[in-house]
C-alpha cells in the first residue's frame, strides 16, 4: 500500500487542481467613508449649528475654533495635492530639440490622418509615431527623474 500511496500524493501534488478548496465568502463591510464624506457632513453640521442657534458667549470661540480647523484642512487637502515631475519632464522632452525629429513626424502623420478623415475615411493611425515620440520623450525625461526623486 506504501506504493501506490506515494504515487497518488506524487499525482496529487503534480495536479494541484485535483483538489477544489472553498474559501469563505467575504465579509460585506459597512460603507467606506471617504475623506470628502466626512468633510461634507462636517460641512453641514457647522451650517446647522450656527443656523439653529443664536450664539452665545461661549459659542463664538467654538465656533472660531471650528473654522480654525476648517482652514488647517483647506490646508492639509492643498498640500496632498502633489504633482508628477515626470508628466512635466516629458512634456519638456517632447518640445525639445532633443525629440524635435519624432515630434515633426507624428506631427504630420496626424495632419495627415485628420485630412483624410474628413475626406472620406482614414486607412491609418498614428501609433507607430506616437511611440517613438513617447519612447524619446520617456529617455530624455529619465535622467532628469531620477535626480529629483528621493
Amino acid at each position: 500500500m506504501g506504493f501506490w500511496d506515494t504515487i497518488t500524493d506524487l499525482v496529487e501534488a503534480a495536479t494541484p487542481w485535483a483538489t477544489a478548496d472553498a474559501e469563505a465568502p467575504a465579509k460585506e463591510l459597512p460603507e467606506e467613508t471617504t475623506a470628502e464624506t466626512t468633510e461634507e457632513e462636517k460641512s453641514t453640521e457647522a451650517e446647522t449649528a450656527t443656523s439653529e442657534e443664536p450664539a452665545t458667549e461661549e459659542e463664538p470661540a467654538a465656533e472660531e475654533e471650528q473654522e480654525e480647523e476648517a482652514e488647517e484642512e483647506e490646508e492639509e487637502e492643498e498640500e496632498e495635492e502633489l504633482v508628477d515631475p515626470k508628466e512635466q519632464f516629458e512634456e519638456d522632452c517632447r518640445n525639445s530639440k532633443q525629440c524635435a525629429p519624432a515630434k515633426h513626424h507624428f506631427d504630420e502623420c496626424v495632419e495627415r490622418v485628420t485630412n483624410a478623415s474628413s475626406e472620406g475615411g482614414a486607412k491609418e493611425d498614428c501609433v507607430e509615431e506616437f511611440f517613438h515620440l513617447a519612447h524619446c520623450a520617456t529617455e530624455c525625461a529619465a535622467p532628469k527623474l531620477w535626480s529629483v526623486l528621493k
